[in-house]
């Protein structure tokens, strides 16, 4: 492979500024927690499963969804807590899908648990309902071929490789990460793109996500 083969189109690369805001909603009672996930802007449910990622973005794995440690640690359900955090988050491809998970496996623990033995939260315990708010802002790093890419991954930040691999995906409702759809569309290695995509980034920190996505990229180049 040609490392300086032209892609169709350059890839710029974006970076975010994350700002968190309080809805005001609030739930004490896991019945209650039910009706607000089903109702609360994407922007709540997207923050409660990755908050933990986007304000540690050093440690690894992936730990369990704000949802599944409240359940657990304040509520005392620890069969609920269990399934709750063993929801796949890389699975999903939207906000709603995601968000009809959550609701579904809550919906089938209450059924099988009577009413009348729910724990309520302590005062100051409550589950605080928090959105995500985004803005998304270009960088000046555009790439027009693989080896360029490399170069400018390399040294970005890792606030702009969380948007191209996580946000756009889910947030943005996009088939597959932003580098994978570039380097298969814009420059024809498909091979290249679809390992980049089967990764699980969940399971990395993002230096690490960083390392392994560059290292795909160069082994790329020895198979062609």
């Amino acid at each position: 492979m040609n490392t300086l083969q032209q892609a169709k189109q350059p890839f710029r690369f974006h970076t975010r500024l994350n700002l968190t805001e309080l809805t005001g909603l609030r739930a004490s009672v896991l019945p209650q927690l039910l009706e607000l996930i089903k109702k609360v802007p994407g922007s709540c449910i997207y923050h409660h499963t990755h908050r933990f990622l986007e304000q540690h973005q050093y440690l690894s794995p992936e730990p369990p969804n704000d949802f599944a440690y409240w359940v657990g640690q304040v509520l005392g359900e620890d069969e609920l807590a269990e399934r709750l955090a063993s929801i796949d988050t890389v699975q999903f491809s939207t906000i709603r899908s995601l968000r009809e998970q959550f609701v579904e496996t809550i919906e089938t623990y209450l059924t099988e648990k009577p009413l009348a033995k729910l724990r309520f939260a302590g005062a100051g315990e409550e589950f605080h309902f928090i959105k995500s708010i985004s803005f998304i802002i270009p960088t000046a790093h555009v790439a027009n071929n693989l080896e360029e890419f490399v170069g400018i991954l390399e040294k970005i930040t890792v606030d702009s490789i969380y948007f191209h691999v996580f946000e756009a995906r889910l947030r943005l409702e996009r088939p597959t990460n932003d580098f994978s759809n570039w380097i298969e569309d814009a420059l024809d290695c498909r091979d290249i793109a679809d390992e980049i995509s089967n990764l699980d980034p969940y399971t990395y920190t993002m230096e690490e996500l960083r390392k392994k996505i560059v290292s795909i990229v160069r082994s790329g180049y020895g198979k062609s």
